[in-house]
């Protein structure tokens, strides 16, 4: 049975964490047209690497659900004096693009080993699913590149799977050079891996 006063309370905390995110990249975007976007971005070994090796690609934006996680990464950005082209935020990936500024585009995004929610009753919260791509779509500009890495056969599987099927999304041809991967920068995560699998898709 529904607990009104917990439902209450949970609309009344999510209601203000939107608005603090709103009001956070409203000033963070002001002067943005373009980012490059890191979802799940850990603690931030990767998204910093790569403004580092591209000076001049759009401001590049990670985004993490654990608050630790988002402030190392913001110290790094901090020692690595990035702090006009990078910036990491706490922010879940649905409420991040729901109040993303409507001036400003996604040009490159990165998903690099995601929870593959390994159990069948669970794959509702992959991130590689049809929902989030389409909200992914409306947001980025024709050509964006979406850039998806796992070390899980399945999940590698059911993502291609859901992207080949997309209608806003494409798969390059093989030999196309928007298929080759843009950056090579071993995660936390890709150290671990035995082996792991990559997938570059295309906005339509």
């Amino acid at each position: 049975m529904e607990n009104p006063i917990r439902t209450a309370n949970f609309l009344a905390e999510r209601d203000a964490r939107i608005a603090a995110l709103r009001e956070t990249l409203g000033a963070l975007l002001r002067e943005q047209s373009r980012i490059t976007l890191e979802i799940g971005c850990g603690h931030g070994h990767f998204l910093t690497a790569y403004a580092e090796a591209h000076p001049q690609a759009p401001f590049c934006a990670g985004l993490d659900l654990i608050g630790d996680r988002v402030r190392r990464a913001n110290r790094k950005c901090e020692r690595a004096a990035l702090g006009d082209r990078l910036a990491f935020v706490q922010a879940e990936a649905v409420e991040f693009l729901s109040v993303l500024p409507e001036h400003v585009a996604l040009a490159d995004i990165f998903i690099l080993f995601p929870d593959p929610w390994p159990k069948r009753r669970h794959h509702k919260h992959r991130i590689m699913r049809s929902e989030i791509l389409d909200r992914l779509a409306e947001r980025a500009e024709p050509g964006a590149r979406l850039c998806f890495r796992t070390d899980d056969r399945d999940y590698f599987a059911a993502a291609s799977e859901v992207v080949g099927e997309h209608p806003r999304w494409r798969l390059p041809d093989k030999d196309d050079p928007a298929a080759t991967w843009p950056f090579e920068h071993a995660t936390v995560f890709q150290q671990k891996a035995d082996a792991h699998q990559s997938l570059v898709t295309l906005r339509a």
